[in-house]
């Protein structure tokens, strides 16, 4: 019986964390941010403060951790840092993490490329601008490509940068969303409340890519849901080849062309592109590399419908 109630557990658990962040659970007269009714200002806006998150677009930093100004640094996907990503717009930092002599850090594929410090030191920044702005809502989408134990490994850096997420955010008025791409679902240990798995509720389209049109599919996804019941992301951060001649594949992110992909209209285009599969929604997550250059806060803002 235990086999068969494990299973049915986490699906409930998986259709409530979803219906909530969508707003099912919600009155119409409430809005999901669940922020304190004296709010006048919720993410900067005070139209958000009636927005419900699933109805909402948020600017996402790619690879939040890998800033620097060098432009020689290939490995890296911002050219500012946390502080400064915040403070242009992104209220959603995403991140791959590695562990590396006995510690959690931000690394993409290697650590050896690009040693984006502990996870610890990065979630204590964000806190930091947490606690300066109480009336900001803010999701974090991180990749566990090491299946590093959620109860073990992630949950107590989360208590250590005393960040409390989604578990609490009705009653205590926490604001911070996680989700995990692997391991969330209970194979990395077992469940953590607030540790969400993002592809059962949220559906991207290819990642990697390098073709500045963007042609969107649904690329990455998982059950029990209907893909038209997830929230969804365009990875809007374009590529190059930096291997000549054919001789092999390395691809970096293509700062020189940044303020075209960054543009406006390109957003926008990619945006519309994937509407059809998201029955005519705009993008829940506009992921961008160099989010300092070009209109992506613009673009997320004309998505929202400023």
């Amino acid at each position: 019986m235990a086999e068969v109630t494990k299973p049915l557990q986490r699906s409930f658990r998986l259709f409530s964390a979803l219906l909530l962040l969508l707003g099912l659970f919600a009155p119409t007269t409430e809005a999901l941010y669940l922020l304190r009714k004296r709010a006048t200002v919720c993410n900067g806006r005070a139209e958000l403060c009636d927005r419900r998150y699933g109805n909402t677009t948020f600017l996402t930093a790619h690879n939040s951790f890998a800033f620097s100004s060098n432009p020689l640094a290939l490995a890296r996907t911002q050219a500012v840092d946390i502080p400064s990503q915040l403070r242009i717009g992104a209220r959603v930092l995403q991140g791959q993490a590695h562990m590396q002599n006995g510690q959690l850090r931000f690394c993409h594929t290697s650590c050896a490329l690009f040693d984006g410090g502990t996870v610890l030191d990065y979630l204590r920044k964000v806190k930091t601008f947490l606690d300066a702005n109480p009336y900001e809502v803010f999701t974090f989408i991180f990749t566990n490509p090491g299946q590093n134990s959620v109860p073990g490994v992630w949950k107590p850096i989360f208590d250590q940068a005393g960040i409390t997420p989604m578990a609490e955010l009705i009653d205590t008025n926490k604001r911070v969303i996680v989700f995990l791409d692997a391991g969330a679902d209970g194979s990395a240990g077992g469940v953590v409340d607030f540790i969400l798995p993002q592809f059962p509720m949220m559906w991207e389209d290819p990642f990697s890519p390098t073709d500045p049109n963007f042609p969107c599919k649904i690329d990455r996804t998982a059950g029990p849901l209907s893909n038209d019941d997830h929230l969804h992301l365009i990875n809007h951060n374009l590529n190059r080849n930096i291997i000549p001649f054919g001789w092999g594949t390395v691809l970096v992110s293509d700062f020189i062309r940044a303020p075209q992909t960054n543009a406006l209209s390109s957003i926008i285009a990619h945006a519309n592109g994937c509407a059809p599969l998201s029955r005519g929604r705009a993008p829940n997550y506009v992921l961008l590399d160099y989010i300092d250059v070009g209109e992506g806060m613009k673009a997320v803002d004309r998505l929202n419908g400023f």
